[in-house]
């Protein structure tokens, strides 16, 4: 976006698309990141598959909610309405790991920009996965943003909206806890908070009873 003169703008943690933008969250997404995602799993001996995001989700335009009741355009942003599940479960079926960019096409055909964390949980909704797992560059949901300690290890969904009103949930973690909670009333079990940068999160967050990161629950 830089090199093309653009300037990111967002509002209530969605970033605003405009069509040269979504121009290049396409490309960049889909067929410069999602490869490199998926060579790199193959590299460490894994098994991945790779697909656009406009393959395998279907999307509704996205409009934020004013206060007053009004609605904000923010462009080409979708809210995702559908999972193709078919061939993320032959890749299941060949022992492979799908990669999806979170991209996805309306009735229409145009390209809309999704949210990474809303796309991934509307995948283990339509696949019946127990577990939910996002991986960021933060440890999990703080009380404090600018400090690590603060970590709130488990959060039931009924505490949710208390944590918005307080400012604890706020900007882009706004998305990805309402992600979450729509799992879990859904059907998911559990949905875990982990740091990406710490080694073996994933594993010590799931298969030990203190976890690292914040684990939702009903």
């Amino acid at each position: 976006m830089d090199a093309s003169g653009l300037k990111a703008n967002f509002i209530q943690g969605q970033r605003v698309t405009d069509d040269g933008t979504v121009k290049i969250v396409d490309r960049v997404l889909s067929r410069e990141i999602n490869p490199e995602v998926v060579n790199t799993i193959n590299s460490l001996k894994g098994n991945a598959r790779g697909f656009a995001g406009t393959d395998i989700f279907t999307c509704k335009k996205l409009w934020l909610n004013e206060p007053d009741g009004g609605k904000i355009d923010i462009g080409f942003v979708g809210e995702v309405t559908g999972v193709k599940t078919a061939p993320l479960l032959e890749c299941l079926a060949q022992g492979l790991t799908p990669i999806i960019s979170p991209t996805a096409r309306d009735a229409e055909g145009n390209i809309y920009n999704c949210n990474a964390d809303v796309a991934a949980a509307q995948v283990a909704i339509a696949l019946k996965a127990k577990r939910l797992v996002f991986m960021s560059d933060v440890p999990g949901l703080m009380r404090n943003p600018k400090d690590e300690s603060t970590v709130i290890p488990q959060l039931h969904i009924n505490e949710v909206e208390g944590l918005k009103q307080s400012s604890v949930i706020d900007k882009g973690m706004i998305p990805k806890v309402d992600s979450a909670v729509a799992a879990i009333k859904s059907g998911v079990d559990k949905v875990s908070m982990v740091d990406g940068r710490m080694p073996h999160s994933v594993l010590l967050e799931i298969f030990t009873d203190k976890g690292v990161g914040t684990e939702v629950v009903r």
